[in-house]
């Protein structure tokens, strides 16, 4: 693992040493976990915005495909968690590259942005970080993942307006 990695991951960790860093830390975890966050917020915007219900479920769509795909290619990398930290939150699985909760965050902050919900990007932003936060994904994990959901979400951006050609 790269040095550059490890110490980052090492600052950050320590910053959850403040109980409300570490508190709101997990909870993001927790509310970021399978995606569920952004899941629900997707479900939300198609409830109360009828007229774009289908755009919504759409982008919906290509959150959950993003963080599937982040969770095949976890499957594959194989790549161990950071075991220099004591992690403040357990995790589904052991695996760590590519981050599936910045995969999903940032598919929602680009595809739920693009339905002018700019909210959102802040809160995805808050996501990635307290990734590291936690101690359970390097830098590079966040990066990978944020930049899969947001590969994921630009290239269903067609698909997700509605349009054909």
């Amino acid at each position: 693992m790269d040095d550059m990695d490890q110490r980052i991951v090492s600052a950050l960790r320590a910053r959850g040493a403040d109980p409300r860093v570490a508190a709101a830390a997990r909870g993001l975890s927790l509310a970021g976990e399978h995606g569920a966050l952004w899941l629900a917020a997707g479900l939300v915007g198609a409830a109360a915005d009828g007229p774009r219900r289908g755009a919504w479920l759409r982008g919906t769509a290509l959150v959950a495909g993003a963080h599937l795909t982040s969770m095949a290619v976890k499957r594959v990398v194989r790549r161990a968690r950071p075991a220099h930290v004591e992690p403040l939150v357990r995790t589904a699985g052991r695996h760590s590259f590519p981050s599936s909760h910045a995969a999903s965050a940032t598919a929602a902050a680009v595809a739920f942005g693009a339905l002018g919900t700019y909210g959102i990007r802040p809160l995805a932003a808050a996501m990635c970080v307290s990734r590291l936060v936690v101690g359970v994904h390097y830098p590079s994990d966040v990066a990978a993942g944020a930049a899969l959901g947001a590969l994921t979400a630009r290239l269903g951006a067609r698909w997700m307006s509605g349009r054909r050609s």
